[in-house]
């Protein structure tokens, strides 16, 4: 991880980045900090995410917890649907989900509404798991952000929702 990036910028009390007077040249330095802080965003949350498949199950890809944060917002799901949110391919997503398989994380039955294809659930054991892990990390968030306002963590949950959205598109 880089934590460096932030290192050589001097930040403002509202938190934005000052990256000189006319951006250095470089034009929109508003969209330059935004690349910035959500170039260093992405870079934690990758790292963060591999830390949490690990608190799942010490075998655990870090890709795959995704599918397993997925399954216990929505609940079963079929593969191919789980395919589509990740963003991969049905030989990818098979060989992930035989692997969550086999660690007890999940189960697959086959869809009653169509005999070929086969719905995927957490299990018992699976559901735990990332409880746990999901309710420390929020544990951590509140702890990290406990002298926001939480109008100010409001804000920052609705606009990365808002980006988000636009990203989706």
């Amino acid at each position: 991880m880089s934590a460096d990036v932030h290192k050589d910028e001097a930040r403002s009390d509202s938190g934005t980045v000052d990256i000189g007077a006319g951006g250095g040249g470089l034009p929109d330095p508003e969209y330059l900090s935004l690349e910035r802080e959500l170039t260093f965003l992405l870079r934690r949350a990758r790292a963060n995410q591999g830390e949490m498949a690990r608190e799942v199950h010490p075998d655990l890809e870090s890709a795959a917890y995704g599918l397993l944060v997925r399954l216990e917002e929505y609940g079963r799901q079929r593969a191919t649907e789980l395919a589509a949110y990740i963003g991969v391919g049905k030989a990818t997503m098979s060989r992930q989900l035989r692997a969550l398989e086999e660690l007890g994380l999940i189960a697959r039955e086959p869809d009653p509404a169509d005999g070929r294809a086969w719905l995927v659930d957490l299990t018992d054991e699976g559901r735990r798991r990332v409880t746990h892990v999901r309710e420390a990390r929020r544990e951590r968030y509140v702890s990290q952000l406990s002298h926001w306002d939480r109008r100010e963590v409001a804000e920052l949950a609705r606009l990365l929702h808002r980006l988000n959205g636009v990203m989706e598109k």
